[in-house]
């Protein structure tokens, strides 16, 4: 028998009187008072920002805009647009490169070839590498007369394939991310690896019995048993190339000629080196891209699970 309207709230409110909450803000009161100070507060200033001209050389004066300033980003701003398609194909070819690439690393350990433990260290220590020493490293490595790679391909007689990798339109991108890739795999190749080990071997005996080869081992067991953790490896890869800026500042700065330009790099640009001192429109960039990645992940989020609900 079902209680009135009034019952149910008046039970409700007895049980949330029940809490100790002093107790509850006691121990989550430091942590959302540093969230909302770090978090909600710059998030809401930068909103606030964007819809103002604000000069810092006139004493950071306002001027309301509304929003001009984003009628003007998505009119006449060619450069953002250059940055959201280099962005947008970072996050999209990262996850196809890193994710398959640490799976089949992780599956092959786990299967206790030689030297299983060196490898699990190699793999992973780029992952404890700044990204200041990375893009030290790979600006050596990548360096058009005598980086290691021009040296090994003019080695082995392939002189043409020889490239100033950084300062050709053509392979900029595509090298920052094979850096990324790189550095990144590691960390990608030690949850699967802790995930891999985590699947009871009966199921993987069982399979065997059934006559399942290595492929269908693989295909039909080992990778639906990962599917939470591949998709959240996904998720955390996408969201995380969407924002990429260390990597390209240190090495090319967003070039050449914007050619490795992503909206990270843009934004710090706009606000502290073009000198319009103008916060407002670096400020509406920022939003604009909040609310893109966070649209972007909506999407992934409902559509991995609706997938996942139609299977099962």
């Amino acid at each position: 028998m079902t209680l009135p309207a009034a019952n149910q709230w008046r039970l409700r409110l007895q049980k949330l009187t029940r809490r100790p909450w002093g107790a509850i803000l006691e121990f989550t009161g430091p942590a959302l008072l540093l969230y909302v100070a770090f978090t909600i507060v710059p998030l809401l200033v930068t909103l606030f920002n964007s819809v103002h001209v604000l000069r810092m050389d006139l004493g950071m004066q306002r001027e309301f805009v509304g929003l001009q300033h984003y009628i003007n980003l998505f009119t006449r701003d060619r450069t953002f647009r250059m940055a959201i398609g280099h962005s947008a194909t970072w996050a999209i070819v990262s996850p196809l490169l890193e994710i398959p690439l640490a799976f089949v690393l992780a599956y092959i350990v786990h299967q206790g070839v030689f030297g299983a433990r060196f490898f699990r260290l190699m793999w992973f220590l780029p992952v404890l590498i700044s990204w200041v020493v990375v893009g030290a490293i790979f600006r050596w490595v990548l360096n058009y007369d005598w980086g290691v790679v021009n040296m090994v391909l003019r080695g082995i007689g392939l002189d043409v394939l020889t490239q100033n990798w950084l300062g050709n339109p053509t392979t900029a991108l595509s090298s920052l991310i094979a850096i990324t890739t790189w550095k990144w795999t590691g960390w990608n190749f030690a949850i699967l690896l802790a995930a891999i080990a985590s699947i009871p071997e009966d199921l993987l005996d069982a399979a065997c019995v059934d006559g399942a080869n290595r492929f269908q081992l693989i295909w039909k067991i080992v990778v639906p048993l990962l599917r939470p953790t591949l998709v959240n490896l996904i998720l955390l890869c996408f969201i995380g190339k969407m924002k990429v800026f260390d990597l390209v500042w240190i090495m090319t700065r967003g070039g050449p000629l914007g050619h490795t330009e992503t909206v990270s790099t843009y934004v710090q640009k706009r606000a502290f080196e073009w000198y319009t001192l103008d916060l407002g429109y670096p400020s509406a960039i920022a939003v604009t891209w909040f609310v893109v990645v966070f649209i972007a992940w909506l999407f992934l989020t409902r559509l991995f699970r609706s997938r996942e609900a139609m299977e099962f």
